[in-house]
């Protein structure tokens, strides 16, 4: 439907987005490794080992031990770092790069980084529950990076984000019209396609669990649905010379009238 290219959404709390871009590292060096330098016995063993299997999930069947490479546990968030070809990577990645800092931003390191894997980890469980006897891997970050959208539209409906719609036209929207679009395209897909190729389950779980969590893992006055996009204190008080209102040599500065903003 549309890929996001950028936000003018300035970072309020933190100076740098460590997790995100640790996120895209890990996410990157691992599809390197499996994706690329390794072999496809290795690429598929991973793939069965880290990737999370419904029917193993629920007991329908069960995976030979030389196959076994975490506790079945753990594959609800392993297999959010694996993923099938460059373009699945590019795109989590990218709407990871363009959303992620600012969910980061409202809660925080520590809790984005849970809150991202309790996405993941939601994601697996509803892709788990619409088909429990399915013997196939469910990789890829798409059920966390869909918490992540659902957490940023909750949070900055009203920030203009650039997308490219149906791959060809940029176009500044209000981050509510493709976001919301993109999420009623999810629970329209988990219904009319159940069991195709894309784990849309994966995707309303993350949603569901993201648009839950933001209510509580968001720091303590970051509101929701804010109405502008707030310029940050260390930008505000740092003095940044205007070319166009310069004074000339020996000139007093003009004094700041009632109507100017501080």
């Amino acid at each position: 439907m549309f890929i996001p290219l950028h936000d003018a959404n300035t970072l309020k709390h933190i100076k740098v987005q460590w997790v995100t871009m640790g996120l895209i590292a890990l996410n990157v060096a691992i599809w390197l490794f499996t994706g690329v330098i390794a072999d496809t016995d290795i690429s598929q063993a991973a793939t069965v080992g880290l990737g999370y299997i419904p029917a193993v999930a629920f007991h329908y069947a069960t995976l030979e031990p030389s196959l076994i490479l975490v506790p079945e546990s753990c594959t609800y968030v392993t297999y959010a770092f694996l993923h099938s070809g460059f373009w699945h990577l590019a795109s989590n990645m990218i709407f990871l790069w363009v959303f992620g800092d600012n969910v980061e931003d409202a809660m925080g390191h520590l809790r984005f980084l849970v809150f991202y894997l309790a996405c993941a980890a939601a994601g697996a469980l509803l892709h788990g529950l619409v088909g429990t006897t399915s013997e196939a891997p469910l990789i890829g970050a798409s059920g966390a990076i869909s918490g992540v959208v659902a957490a940023y539209v909750m949070l900055h409906p009203r920030v203009k984000v650039w997308v490219l719609v149906f791959m060809r036209v940029p176009l500044p929207l209000p981050a509510f019209v493709p976001l919301l679009l993109w999420i009623g395209q999810q629970f329209a897909m988990l219904v009319l396609d159940p069991d195709g190729g894309v784990s849309w389950g994966a995707h309303v779980g993350g949603i569901m669990a993201g648009a839950l969590l933001v209510l509580v893992m968001r720091r303590r006055g970051v509101p929701l649905f804010d109405r502008e996009v707030v310029t940050p204190k260390a930008v505000r008080d740092r003095a940044i010379p205007n070319p166009a209102m310069a004074t000339a040599p020996g000139q007093q500065p003009r004094a700041r009238l009632p109507w100017d903003k501080p």
